[in-house]
């Protein structure tokens, strides 16, 4: 009978040799079978850690200039070089003002556009680090004085963008082009940074990716220098002016956007527009200016104001080549005088704004930036519990009555011609939100006027960064079902289940009787 017969008889034939044999192996078998599951396990737990430990992050930068009609600011953004679909790891680490007015001022001294970039670019070389310089986009992007400038000269306009692009392609980083954007631009990608930066467009999704759910959008108003624009996604979807919206799908979702830009009702503009309204009344040289604080003169060249396109259609022959302005703090008349800049007369649809653009009916939260932010911040006008008509005109009454004089020894710090004017564009901003978009009560308590949200200033710039590297993706990118922390701790637990149950299964195998004897 061979050996392995007498083991599947039981062994009755085997003597004493063989049982030692038989324990010798059993011994050697347990032996290595403990020790191979210890190091199975210390190894399971091992490549759990290793593979599955976040990678050291690399980063890469973006810069965007925003070249605006009053002045040029420089934004610098970064995020996780690993993580090119996932957009939320992008933020901004450097805001830099150019010292000088916008770049349409230079459209007559190129020359000065060179020291007008040096120094923000020059910090620009020091926030991303030098071995990325060549692989960094930059971008500029121009908006409504530039447009402005077009209208008066094309050629102007042009010799503009091709010195700037001549200075910026000469440093080290990655040039991408410099552009007047269209209005409709500035309003989306406005709308595309508030939504981005608030995450209203990345879905929150719970256990193992289950219950998604979309949230709703804010929509976003931006106040310049020369315009103003408001987009966001209506309730209604019947379109009346298709000229007015915008289609996109970003992370699986569509959005139907409305968005329009109102040139020369940007605050600057605007008060340009009501100046050359006010004055062709004027006999005397002499305006006086409700909304200007009491005790306040300028004087203002006639010639200069209606340079601008915006007030072509006030211009008229004056007996005088400049005119003086002389405040007297009238709240109520500013507002009136600031109300016949929108001609809300006709309407060729079911619900315009002014000056016969369509408008569907604002819903929904907003969040206002850029001069609606700095004034209503000035103002102290940024707390909700103050959002109603009669908060708001009540507030801005009380400043607008105080004397120029007072104004001035209570904000010695803040320029002159700022706060001359904050006035003015306290009542316009109320004019504009109430009679122009025709925001109610309750409108306004869905509103913010955002400075900075989450240390990233809001404004097109980051949204025009983020489509033109292309960081947006159409579809929802795909994560894993769960996070590093939980894998981990399910790997550690199963593994600690598994020793367990091997431990048991050794101590039966070896005493099989004790066990016997506990379940009797």
């Amino acid at each position: 009978m061979s050996f392995l017969q007498r083991l599947s008889t039981g062994g009755a034939s085997s003597g004493p040799g063989d049982s030692n044999v038989k324990r010798f192996c059993s011994q050697n078998i347990l032996a290595i079978l403990g020790l191979s599951s210890i190091t199975a396990v210390i190894a399971l737990i091992a490549v759990g850690l290793s593979q599955n430990k976040p990678l050291p992050e690399n980063f890469k930068y973006g810069i965007v200039l925003d070249a605006g009609s009053t002045h040029t600011s420089l934004y610098i953004y970064k995020w996780a070089a690993e993580k090119n679909n996932n957009t939320g790891e992008v933020h901004q680490v450097e805001e830099c003002e150019v010292k000088g007015p916008g770049i349409a001022k230079y459209s007559h001294n190129l020359d000065g556009l060179n020291t007008y970039l040096t120094e923000c670019m020059e910090r620009s070389k020091n926030v991303v680090p030098k071995s990325l310089h060549p692989e960094t986009p930059i971008y500029l992007g121009a908006t409504a004085g530039m447009r402005l400038l077009r209208m008066g000269s094309e050629q102007l306009a042009q010799s503009v963008l091709d010195e700037i692009s001549d200075i910026l392609s000469n440093y080290a980083f990655d040039f991408q082009g410099a552009r007047i954007l269209t209005g409709q631009e500035e309003g989306a990608y406005g709308w595309i940074t508030v939504n981005y930066i608030l995450g209203t467009f990345f879905q929150k999704s719970k256990w193992m990716g289950m219950f998604a759910s979309k949230k709703d959008t804010f929509g976003a108003m931006d106040l310049g220098g020369a315009s103003t624009q408001i987009t966001f996604v209506p309730k209604s979807h019947i379109i009346e002016s298709p000229g007015s919206f915008l289609q996109f799908r970003l992370y699986g979702d569509n959005y139907s956007v409305y968005t329009h830009s109102f040139l020369c009702y940007g605050q600057n503009e605007a008060l340009q527009q009501k100046l050359a309204k006010d004055i062709q009344v004027s006999s005397n040289g002499i305006l006086k200016d409700p909304c200007f604080h009491l005790g306040y003169e300028k004087l203002v060249n006639v010639s200069e104001l209606y340079k601008s396109p915006c007030t072509n259609r006030f211009e008229k022959t004056l007996p005088f080549d400049e005119f003086q302005i002389q405040g007297i703090g009238n709240y109520q008349q500013c507002r009136q005088s600031i109300l016949e800049l929108f001609n809300t007369s006709y309407c060729p649809y079911s619900h315009c704004a002014f000056n016969g653009v369509f408008l569907p009916p604002v819903n929904g939260d907003f969040g206002a930036f850029s001069a609606f932010y700095f004034v209503m911040d000035f103002l102290n006008l940024t707390s909700k519990n103050l959002f109603s008509e009669a908060k708001m005109n009540e507030i801005v009454e009380k400043y607008c009555s105080r004397p120029w004089e007072e104004i001035r020894t209570s904000f010695p710090d803040v320029k002159e011609k700022y706060l001359s004017e904050y006035c003015f564009s306290g009542a316009y901003i109320i004019s504009l939100l109430l009679q122009g978009y025709h925001f109610t009560d309750n409108d306004l308590k869905n509103l913010d006027f955002m400075g900075e949200v989450k240390g990233t200033s809001t404004g097109w710039t980051l949204g025009y960064m983020l489509n033109l590297t292309n960081k947006i993706p159409a579809e929802q990118p795909l994560t894993a079902p769960l996070s590093h922390p939980t894998y981990v701790f399910l790997m550690v637990f199963f593994s600690l289940i598994l020793v367990a149950a091997i431990i048991i299964g050794l101590v039966i195998f070896k005493n099989p009787s004790y066990f016997w004897k506990e379940m009797v």
